[in-house]
């Protein structure tokens, strides 16, 4: 078994597939409910269903850069590597 020096479990995934997907939900529901409520005259409701649209696509671009990073991303070099705990007794 290859030694780890982090403590994430071995079989570890990340969930930025799952993030993706519901971002994608919840922008298509925020798209549609900004134009219902357009279209039944209810300017407040529409608003916060167009604010959620925003935010959705932030976050979709943030997911989507994270995805394109791939799995061997670091951060730079200002953020310091993590010491594994000393387990020596």
């Amino acid at each position: 078994m290859p030694m780890r020096t982090g403590s994430e479990p071995l079989t570890a995934r990340s969930a930025l597939r799952a993030r993706l997907w519901l971002s994608i939900w919840g922008l298509a529901w925020a798209i549609f409910g900004t134009v219902a409520f357009i279209l039944t005259d209810r300017p407040w409701w529409a608003l916060a269903c167009g604010v959620l649209w925003v935010i959705v696509t932030v976050d979709l671009f943030m997911i989507t850069r994270h995805i394109r990073q791939g799995p061997r991303y670091q951060p730079g070099p200002d953020v310091p590597p993590y010491d594994p705990p000393d387990h020596r007794r």
